[in-house]
């Protein structure tokens, strides 16, 4: 029963470390014109693309709006709410 906080407190932490990474990565989109070219950009990038790639294969094409980010923050949220409430139901 210990592994099921510490599951949640990963999730936590997860969330807390990816959620502005992937606020970053948008704001990045809009003001620099190629990320490659600056590193820290290219590390926002390459950080959070493993998350949104899988999201974006699954969202139908977009050729103008990449919805990836908004879906990857429902997605972090739900689980977050779900690993508390695992752990508030198994309490």
């Amino acid at each position: 029963m210990v592994l099921i906080p510490v599951l949640v407190i990963f999730i936590d932490l997860f969330v807390l470390i990816f959620n502005p990474l992937i606020l970053a990565r948008v704001i990045i989109s809009w003001i620099v014109p190629d990320p490659a070219a600056k590193w820290w950009s290219r590390l926002v990038y390459d950080l959070t693309e493993p998350l949104l790639a899988p999201i974006r294969r699954l969202l139908p094409g977009s050729q103008m709006v990449d919805w990836s980010p908004i879906v990857a923050f429902f997605v972090l949220q739900g689980l977050q709410l779900l690993a508390h409430n695992l752990i508030s139901y198994l309490a």
